[in-house]
Order: structure tokens, then sequence, then C-alpha cells
């Protein structure tokens, strides 16, 4: 048994305990996520979700893996914009998918979609397998996320995309002191009126906090393989996109 600790927002947890933490998170606030994401983020997450299908640029005939995909935002956004392509949508949390499965465009994309229970540190796919691999919002619940690029790198086809969407760093210190202000007093709170649950929100606030910024990311994502890796700021750095190629 490994005696590596990791981070679990502010709190330092033992490595085997994270991911059990992690679902116990997301399958608490599953049914209230997509009404919490519009609240948080006053619905900017949907400008950032497609400014991500913007420099993605879905082509027809791609297969793409999203990482984390809960209840299918990606997908569906990925699917829309392809047309003819698939999808596979693979989250640590069952309750996420189950979710996912329920909205109207999963009915409608069903024959395009399918919806896989998994570990992004071992990805139950062949190498070599997919065209696209995105993750949003996911990859700093990762026990590892060194070990999650690697296997991005390991299932992309040669030619293929990797994009990730994550809460960043605001290079401006003072408008980072504005916005934690608002992330530790507000989203909690807000946590408990609509998914009637602070706790989970307070993590999720913390692990924002702890995940790499930009420039050290993108080393990250550099280390796993990827080339012509970079990345561009959303909302002042609120969020960013890293993207990279396996060449």
């Amino acid at each position: 048994m490994s005696d590596k600790t990791t981070h679990f927002g502010f709190e330092t947890v033992p490595e085997a305990e994270k991911a059990g933490r992690v679902r116990g998170v997301f399958g608490s606030v599953a049914s209230k996520y997509d009404v919490m994401n519009d609240a948080m983020s006053f619905g900017v997450h949907r400008v950032w979700k497609d400014a991500m299908m913007d420099w993605l640029a879905p082509r027809p005939g791609q297969r793409l893996l999203d990482v984390a995909g809960g209840t299918g935002d990606i997908a569906f956004r990925f699917l829309g914009r392809a047309g003819q392509a698939e999808a596979v949508v693979l989250d640590l949390t069952e309750a996420m998918l189950v979710e996912g499965r329920k909205r109207a465009e999963a009915e409608k994309l069903g024959h395009s979609l399918e919806w896989v229970v998994g570990d992004a540190m071992a990805l139950p796919f062949p190498d070599n397998s997919f065209d696209v691999y995105t993750i949003s919002f996911g990859i700093r619940n990762v026990t590892r996320p060194q070990e999650a690029l690697n296997e991005a790198f390991r299932v992309l086809r040669p030619g293929g995309r990797l994009m990730v969407l994550e809460f960043s760093q605001i290079p401006n210190e003072l408008m980072q002191k504005v916005y934690d202000l608002y992330s530790f007093n507000i989203i909690p709170q807000m946590g408990k009126v609509i998914a009637n649950d602070r706790d989970s929100y307070q993590y999720l606030v913390e692990s924002i906090r702890k995940f790499p910024d930009q420039d050290s990311f993108l080393s990250m994502v550099r280390q796993a393989g990827f080339e012509n890796a970079a990345y561009r700021n959303l909302t002042m750095g609120i969020a960013c996109l890293h993207s990279g190629w396996k060449i």
C-alpha cells in the first residue's frame, strides 16, 4: 500500500482515498450539477465550452473520448458540430453518466454515443483508438494528472488532438483576490441552497486553487509527449484551454 499523499481541496489525504472521495462529491451533486454550473458561472461555462469547440473544430468521422464527461455537455456539442461522428463519455462516477443519459440530447444522439464508467489514469481502451481527447473541469480532480495526460497520449491516434478546459489562475493579483472572495464566500453557499451540499462545493473551490497555473500545466502537457502545445486564457484566466497534438 502506497503511503503517498495528495490534496483533496486544502486537505492532505492518502492517494488511495482521493478517487473515492471525488466519486462521493460528484455522486452527491450529480442531479444538480448542470444547474449549479449555470448558477456559479452565470452561464459563462457555456461560452467557454463553445470556445473549446471553436478551437477544436470537430470534423465528420472523428471519434471523441470525453473524459470526466459527466452529463455529456462536451460530447453533445462535439457531435452537434461534427455531424457524423462518434463520442465515448467516460466518468469515474456512474451517477453523473446516469444524469447525462436522461438529457434530451442523449436520446437524439444515442446512436453516436457510448457511456463508460472508468478511471482517467487507466483508460479501458487500446492504444491509438481516438482522434480527439477532451477533459473539461475534470483533470484537477484526478489523483495524478500527469498519468491522465500520459493515458490521453496513449489512446490518441497519431495526428490526434488533446484539449483540456480547466479553471486556472488570473494573472492580475487584484482580480484574483476579487474572484477568491466570490469563490470562497458565495459558491459554497450556492451549493448549500441549490444542491443541498455545501461541502462538495467548498472542495471544488479549493481544488481550483491547488491546480497548477497555465505555464506549469503546459509543461505537463508537453511532458506527456504532445507537440504544438499551447493555451488560451478565457475570461481573464478564470478558465483556460490547453491544446496539444500527438504527432
